[in-house]
């Protein structure tokens, strides 16, 4: 699987940890977040990552803020973007499975390295179970549509 990591400033502290975890699980990266801590709009990676996984170009995306908050808001009004953000791991496997989210947010101010770790494993390893939560997804894109 590819996935697209944007960062902003508050983000690039998390952003080597997360990269290494996805490499370490046999995934590609593409990154398109800042390299510098010099302050920069959120709004503008989450976009250019998502559009990575519209486009085609990546399976997931995987968005680092300070909280993980702006980036996710920012994601979920991308049409076709269903982005959750969470500081654990139960929420993470939770999104994939029940919520099919194709976009994962993580606050570096909020989480530790490890902590991130654990939480892009249970994202990464965690299949969407379809079924009745195809049904909710469903309703979601009809959301997205109105």
């Amino acid at each position: 699987m590819i996935y697209a990591i944007g960062n902003d400033h508050g983000g690039i502290d998390l952003y080597d940890s997360v990269k290494e975890k996805l490499e370490d699980l046999g995934h590609e990266v593409i990154h398109v977040g800042t390299n510098s801590k010099d302050s920069v709009d959120y709004s503008d990676f989450a976009q250019k990552a998502c559009q990575k996984v519209l486009d085609g170009q990546a399976d997931f995306a995987i968005l680092i803020c300070g909280t993980g908050l702006g980036m996710s808001i920012s994601a979920n009004k991308i049409d076709g973007i269903r982005a959750a953000c969470v500081s654990e791991a139960f929420s993470a496997r939770m999104s994939r499975a029940h919520n099919n989210a194709n976009c994962l947010c993580i606050g570096a101010r909020v989480i530790g390295n490890e902590t991130a770790k654990m939480i892009v494993e249970e994202f990464v390893k965690t299949e969407f179970e379809g079924g009745r939560h195809q049904r909710r997804v469903d309703k979601i894109t009809e959301i997205e549509k109105r």
